[in-house]
């Protein structure tokens, strides 16, 4: 097994006026499962392909363990790639296909049958080892793609969005597998997807990526609560944080509409003149709470329902601000429409009445406005 260093690697197409991916400075620590996220076209598939060799650096380095591995052939890093497509051979066995790269090494029929069932039983696929890919499902198939993988000992596992092609109920069974097996195993694993909720639940850490540039990295727990800027606020968590440009007053409350909500003595003071005199509020649907009617006080903001997604558990009120129009996110091209409260089932009144809400403590979430950026609590 091997850590991972991305150092300053940056990638530039012939002819391209800006990197595709832009200085990355990332380790993965030996064994960690990492996950890389981020909307289409971000540059984290690129990112990945750049550590298997399939794209090439034009800037920095990329090590694996000790070796520096920037410019070596795919051959050589000692990976194994799991693609989205499963990439199964269809007239191979599924034996035939998990050992087919120990074969092209040169392996003995003996070492190869060990390995390929040892991976199939530890991915509850001995049952399938005589069956070709069209007679499985989808999770089968990408059950044996990750056997392919298994089978070669890599030092490092590369997963490009391997469950896109799964139905929802698959997905979420699929995930929960290949995060147990990673920790059995310990392989250093690198995990490219565009679904937070897949980064949320399958990550030891999570990096952020927007336009080819690192927006942050930690643990699921750190960028849920403390997003670095207004991006991966509004990336991270489903419903989406609820995100608005409010103007900030001298009296330490900043205004959107009918909303009155008082900022931190400490966030007023990190708000510079180029943020013109505005602040970025978020707060996440759970991080609101229904005001019962005649408390309505400062910090009170009230939201006219337009629709009550029930889901057992809980409901989903989605509603927009009274008297200020849309909130938005600061970011045109990512506008907010609604807010979106989380709330207890069947409490809610009727569509197209008003309802108060506040932001409970430790719960809101100041941004600048010309930087994006988070403030101090």
């Amino acid at each position: 097994m091997a850590s991972v260093t991305f150092d300053k690697a940056t990638l530039t197409y012939p002819g391209a006026k800006s990197p595709t991916v832009n200085g990355i400075d990332l380790e993965i620590a030996d064994g960690e499962f990492l996950v890389l996220v981020g909307p289409s076209g971000c540059g984290k598939s690129t990112t990945l392909r750049m550590l298997a060799g399939l794209e090439e650096v034009t800037g920095g380095r990329i090590l694996i363990g000790d070796k520096d591995v920037t410019n070596a052939a795919p051959k050589e890093r000692d990976i194994a790639m799991v693609f989205q497509n499963y990439a199964l051979y269809p007239h191979m066995t599924v034996r035939e296909n998990m050992g087919f790269a120990l074969k092209i090494a040169g392996e003995s029929k003996e070492v190869i049958n060990q390995r390929v069932e040892e991976a199939a039983k530890t991915l509850d696929l001995t049952e399938y080892l005589e069956r070709k890919p069209k007679a499985l499902s989808g999770g089968q198939r990408q059950r044996v793609a990750m056997g392919r993988a298994i089978v070669r000992k890599p030092q490092v596992f590369l997963m490009d969005e391997p469950l896109s092609n799964l139905d929802a109920k698959l997905r979420v069974q699929t995930r929960t597998q290949i995060a147990s097996l990673q920790r059995k195993l310990g392989v250093t694993t690198l995990y490219v997807t565009h679904d937070q909720t897949e980064a949320l639940t399958m990550g030891d850490r999570i990096a952020v990526l927007k336009d080819g540039y690192l927006q942050q990295v930690g643990s699921p727990r750190e960028l849920y609560e403390r997003p670095a800027n207004v991006f991966v606020a509004g990336f991270i968590g489903s419903p989406a944080m609820n995100l608005g440009t409010f103007t900030l007053g001298a009296d330490g409350v900043a205004t959107l509409g009918q909303a009155r909500i008082p900022v931190s003595e400490a966030a007023r003071a990190a708000v510079t003149p180029d943020d013109g005199g505005k602040i970025v509020i978020g707060f996440r649907p759970e991080g609101l709470e229904i005001v019962p009617e005649g408390e309505q006080s400062q910090g009170a903001i009230p939201v006219q329902l337009d629709f009550v997604e029930e889901l057992g558990s809980d409901s989903f009120l989605y509603g927009h601000l009274v008297g200020g129009g849309d909130l938005s996110s600061g970011d045109e091209n990512n506008p907010i429409e609604q807010i979106v409260i989380r709330a207890l089932p069947n409490v809610a009144p009727e569509r197209g009445s008003v309802l108060h809400v506040r932001i409970k403590d430790g719960s809101q979430h100041n941004f600048s406005v010309a930087t994006s950026t988070r403030l101090p609590d």
